[in-house]
């Protein structure tokens, strides 16, 4: 099938994170011009608009988790009809972490043009203020809101050779921290992004442990976590612990599980058994012998 083969165009309109004098004139003259808008909070669109001063007569629909699926039908029937449907969503660039990748890939499907209005990314300001390596990164957006299944993903990530990046929720920042200096070593570095380009923006840096400390007492606002690359290879955390708990489930008591994996891979024994804990307590199957166990 031929690219770009219909009228209709879809575009993708990053927004401001947090500065309203951040929004681009090209933004500011697409919100004018579209057809349709689709935006994950049109509450949110409507107060951009009056801020931005611009008065449009666009048709707008709502376009977000929910309804996103239903929504991309009816977005791909108005591109055959020939519309410029710009998608917004409530900060930052549409489709990383927010709505936007399914209208693109049905808008590819159909032969529809694709195109972007470069702009805000949070992901990329907190990269850049962090204060570590910016020459290899990746974007892990947000972390499992489980326990278990937040340190399982933490232990797959303990060996990253990259800068990572993460978003997260201000009310679990010190406990998504505190999981990082147990995966990750409390000696890492990292940073705590907040309230980007707002009036009370605060940047914090420092080592895993450090954060951690600092983010019990209350963190509030937008977060962006930075947290630096392991430095050198290390065992998957998380591989480790399931090789202690197919020991433990085999008869040998949980303690003595963990000390020889650790001696064996080279892990540090308490985050080990921290994780085995946390991942024998998330599963049913183990939970009659856990008392057992654990001794």
């Amino acid at each position: 099938m031929a690219e770009h083969r219909l009228a209709g165009v879809v575009v993708l309109a990053a927004t401001p994170i947090g500065d309203v004098r951040d929004a681009s004139p090209r933004l500011v003259a697409e919100l004018t011009d579209a057809d349709v808008i689709a935006a994950e909070d049109t509450r949110r669109l409507r107060r951009l608009l009056e801020r931005l001063g611009v008065v449009t007569t666009a048709r707008i629909m709502s376009y977000f988790e929910g309804n996103e699926r239903r929504r991309t039908d009816e977005l791909v029937r108005l591109l055959g009809e020939g519309a410029r449907v710009l998608v917004v969503s409530d900060s930052g660039m549409p489709s990383v972490s927010d709505p936007g990748y399914r209208i693109v890939t049905a808008a590819v499907a159909s032969g529809f043009r694709v195109t972007a209005v470069p702009g805000p990314s949070a992901v990329l300001t907190a990269l850049a203020v962090s204060g570590l390596p910016v020459d290899r990164f990746c974007f892990e957006g947000f972390l499992p809101r489980k326990a278990a299944e937040r340190a399982r993903r933490l232990g797959q990530l303990a060996s990253e050779p990259r800068t990572m990046i993460f978003f997260e929720a201000p009310h679990r920042a010190a406990a998504t921290l505190s999981a990082m200096a147990l995966a990750f070593g409390g000696d890492r570095r990292g940073a705590v992004c907040r309230e980007l380009t707002k009036t009370y923006e605060e940047v914090r840096r420092g080592t895993l442990q450090e954060l951690s400390e600092w983010a019990a007492s209350d963190v509030r606002g937008e977060v962006t976590l930075v947290v630096g690359a392991a430095t050198q290879p290390t065992t998957d955390l998380h591989s480790a612990a399931e090789e202690a708990l197919g020991l433990a489930a085999g008869g040998m008591k949980l303690r003595a599980a963990v000390a020889h994996v650790a001696r064996q891979q080279g892990v540090a024994k308490n985050a080990l058994y921290e994780l085995a804990l946390k991942m024998q307590h998330s599963r049913p199957d183990t939970a009659a012998s856990e008392g057992e166990m654990t001794h």
